[in-house]
């Protein structure tokens, strides 16, 4: 008898422990969701929420990407330039790391994906003006 009430005790701390823990996550994902849209605010209107879901879906955001590549500029020579070289340096054949270029790879289509919303806006805004 004393070691079902044991096994029951136990059962409730770990459904307990189970509630407290998914209730935390709850509260972190929509401080996240909150932060991620007043962040696509601040940006500006529509390029800002692109740009956040970009980052969103591709798991890396621009300030990371751009980190990654050392560029401080979306210059799409500079992006290219050191995307080639730490590409060819993180070769696992030549000793590099497959995660690093995982890396660089994720950084530069990030890059590139903030590049196509920066140049669809800019269009937007130009059939406007016109």
């Amino acid at each position: 008898m004393r070691s079902k009430s044991k096994a029951r005790y136990l059962a409730q701390i770990l459904v307990m422990g189970a509630q407290v823990v998914g209730r935390a996550f709850t509260k972190a994902l929509r401080q996240e969701l909150s932060a991620s849209r007043v962040a696509a605010e601040a940006r500006g209107g529509r390029a800002g929420k692109e740009s956040a879901a970009a980052s969103s879906l591709s798991g890396i955001n621009l300030q990371e990407a751009q980190q990654i590549l050392n560029v401080s500029k979306l210059d799409p020579e500079e992006i290219h330039k050191n995307y080639d070289h730490l590409f060819k340096v993180n070769d696992k054949a030549l000793g590099g790391s497959f995660y690093l270029q995982s890396k660089v790879v994720r950084a530069k289509e990030r890059l590139d994906q903030e590049l196509q919303i920066q140049n669809a806006n800019k269009s937007e805004e130009e059939a406007k003006t016109t």
